[in-house]
């Protein structure tokens, strides 16, 4: 038995349950393939066995790893564009005509947060100009708005309440939702991103659920676009110990009394005493990197360029 490890990841979930690589689970199929320094996996959860294994919606899940985003290389913003454009109109899968609505979720005033409004403030938005100006209007857009609804702790209101309010009147034929990420590993933290045809249940990753946005909710499709900032400190703690263990039974034995001791430290046992020692003085604490400022810059930009290039536009030109 292991423990559950906080993730919004699909590809860290299927990693989780199976033994060796190559191995399969039943309902779920996983696909690969790179580009340059972009992998990426496909995880397709095909039925109601796949789902409850995974921990996820039936659907599609792309995830697109770059280790040179966390540096904010060129190249690797580059061809990690042209990646999520791809795969973003695959799963999108809409028409010329399509009204498309961008909502960025998370909080604007806390960085790690700040993944969704910053992409929304970005997205080159056409839709008020199809009725306020249609003569300026090029036959290379689609109709387009954005929106950043903030967090139920400022507001007042549910997310969702905001966003059905805002469907209901717009009548989009898509909707896409932006948002940070927690994963289960710091090496995720700003080389991934997620893309998902499920929607997204704010808060998930870090026991936070607030009310899903999803097609089931809204009534329209959704695509997901998260990437992670945040990771669970109990987890990073968790790992650092399984790596001392690992290292003493390398380097010292497995039959020495220390090493015996440490192997009644399962996966279970050693989350559940890690937890008791932080929830006292910090609940459940989640930690992020120091540089997470130019982080979010980066990957703001990958996301919002390609929403612009790939949905604004219909050709794959830069708005403007």
């Amino acid at each position: 038995m292991s423990f559950s490890a906080r993730t919004d990841l699909a590809i860290e979930a299927s990693a989780m349950l199976a033994r060796k690589p190559g191995d399969t689970i039943d309902g779920v199929q996983v696909d690969n393939y790179s580009k340059e320094s972009v992998n990426v996996t496909k995880v397709r959860i095909e039925n109601e066995t796949g789902a409850e294994k995974i921990g996820k919606p039936i659907g599609n899940y792309v995830t697109i790893e770059c280790e040179e985003l966390r540096t904010s290389d060129e190249a690797a913003l580059e061809v990690s564009k042209e990646v999520l454009k791809a795969e973003l109109r695959e799963l999108a899968d809409i028409n010329d005509d399509s009204v498309v609505l961008i909502v960025g979720l998370g909080n604007r005033f806390v960085t790690p947060d700040a993944l969704g409004p910053n992409v929304a403030d970005a997205i080159y938005v056409t839709r008020h100009l199809f009725s306020e100006m249609p003569e300026s209007v090029s036959d290379d857009m689609r109709s387009v708005c954005a929106v950043a609804p903030g967090v139920l702790g400022i507001t007042g209101i549910e997310t969702l309440e905001i966003i059905k309010g805002i469907t209901e009147r717009v009548k989009p034929d898509l909707i896409i939702a932006i948002d940070a990420l927690a994963s289960r590993s710091m090496s995720r933290i700003s080389t991934t991103i997620q893309l998902a045809d499920t929607g997204i249940t704010p808060g998930s990753g870090i026991g936070n659920k607030r009310m899903g946005i999803n097609e089931e909710t809204l009534g329209v499709k959704v695509i997901a676009i998260g990437v992670p900032t945040v990771v669970d400190a109990a987890t990073v703690a968790n790992d650092a110990l399984e790596l001392m263990m690992n290292s003493i039974n390398e380097n010292v034995g497995q039959d020495t009394s220390l090493a015996k001791a440490l192997a009644f430290l399962n996966d279970e046992n050693r989350y559940s005493l890690i937890q008791q020692v932080l929830y006292p003085y910090v609940g459940n604490l989640i930690v992020t990197p120091k540089e997470v400022d130019s982080i979010i810059e980066g990957v703001s930009r990958v996301i919002y360029e390609s929403i612009n290039c790939s949905i604004v536009s219909k050709s794959g030109n830069i708005p403007g």
